[in-house]
């Protein structure tokens, strides 16, 4: 139960995707329910894989708003229980919590199904901070935590948050993973030259206005460009920023690209570069060590768990462009070092796969099963 799905991309749905897959490939009956946001893609297979995409809307502050909820709320109910009536699940695993959150919290109680929740970080790193607005979904994030057979996270950074804020107790680490094998590799063209690169979604949390200050601040050969590979909201005003600081021949927006084409422009590049103002995990980072590119990472969030600075990636806080800029530079200049972080990250990235990803959650749901059989 994602609060997002294919068509859309992200580490949320990405992380879906693969899990769902190998859940599949190993005889687990899987379906995606996700959140409908108004194009009616009603139900569709995906590689695969039943996607139901259902209504959730919630009740908001202003009369006419809760008017409109008391209207569509039958509606999306029906939707949601003839989704269990369909399928009939053993379990209800939620990935990301919102609206879809506060629906499977619904269904599990009315229904007795058992249910898991997955946070992605989405308490402390959502660019709209839905929980700062949101009464409801703060009201049903503790309610689904306490009542939850299993509750993860990709990083203690994130069960920590959920326990001081939102009434967790306990909470298990389940990483994020990588495809090491079998990535299609679609012919195209790779970017030449000299560059360092950041790929991601173009929103404020990612830190790429900070990449392109630290860019500026940095002490580099006049050839080395910025390729920033993404979209989303804030791409208009990063290429203003380029402009203000004078760097805008120098910094590229490459658009989304596919996992090909990211990977490719991965492997030539002198460093991938993850400023996060907050990260969970960082996928991104996973990739860049796939391809065997030198990383340079946020220091906040979780990426300090699983990371070794010196060792695999250089960490730096974000937040401090001249440091930052620094980092770049040193990177940038030091063949020896990019050599040793980019070794260091292919030893290291065997560690994540979607396989171990998956036999992880395979056991939870083993043991949420046997609680609602009442075998323990």
């Amino acid at each position: 139960m994602s609060s997002s799905f294919a068509p859309y991309v992200g580490g949320v749905e990405e992380h879906v995707r693969r899990v769902a897959s190998e859940l599949q490939a190993v005889g687990v009956d899987v379906e995606i329910w996700t959140v409908d946001r108004g194009e009616a893609l009603g139900t569709r297979d995906v590689e695969g894989v039943t996607v139901r995409y259902l209504p959730t809307p919630l009740p908001r502050a202003s009369p006419a708003a809760a008017l409109g909820f008391l209207f569509r709320l039958p509606s999306a109910w029906r939707s949601w229980a003839n989704a269990r009536r369909r399928f009939e699940p053993d379990l209800l695993h939620v990935h990301c919590f919102g609206p879809n959150g506060a629906y499977a919290l619904a269904v599990a109680r009315r229904f007795r199904i058992p249910l898991m929740i997955t946070s992605h970080g989405e308490t402390i790193a959502d660019d709209h901070a839905v929980f700062e607005r949101s009464a409801l979904l703060r009201w049903a994030l503790r309610r689904g935590l306490k009542v939850a057979t299993e509750v993860t996270a990709p990083s203690r950074f994130v069960i920590d948050d959920l326990r001081a804020n939102h009434g967790l107790v306990g909470g298990t680490v389940v990483p994020n993973g990588v495809v090491l094998d079998g990535l299609d590799r679609v012919e195209g063209t790779a970017p030449t030259g000299r560059y360092l690169l950041g790929v991601g979604r173009l929103g404020r949390m990612k830190g790429f206005d900070l990449l392109i200050d630290a860019f500026a601040r940095a002490t580099l050969d006049r050839d080395i460009r910025l390729i920033i590979a993404g979209d989303g909201p804030e791409l208009e005003r990063l290429q203003e920023l380029a402009e203000h600081l004078d760097v805008a021949g120098r910094v590229e927006f490459a658009g989304r690209l596919d996992a090909s084409a990211v990977a490719r422009a991965m492997e030539n590049a002198l460093a991938v570069v993850v400023p996060s103002r907050m990260e969970a995990f960082g996928i991104v980072a996973l990739e860049a060590w796939r391809s065997g590119a030198p990383l340079i990472m946020t220091n906040r969030g979780g990426a300090p768990e699983f990371v070794r600075d010196g060792v695999d990636a250089i960490l730096v806080d974000p937040e401090d462009t001249v440091a930052l800029g620094g980092a770049l530079s040193r990177v940038s200049a030091d063949g020896a070092l990019r050599s040793q972080l980019a070794a260091a990250g292919r030893d290291r990235v065997g560690e994540f796969t979607w396989p171990r990803v998956a036999s992880a959650y395979a056991r939870l749901y083993a043991t949420a099963s046997a609680r609602a059989g009442g075998e323990e």
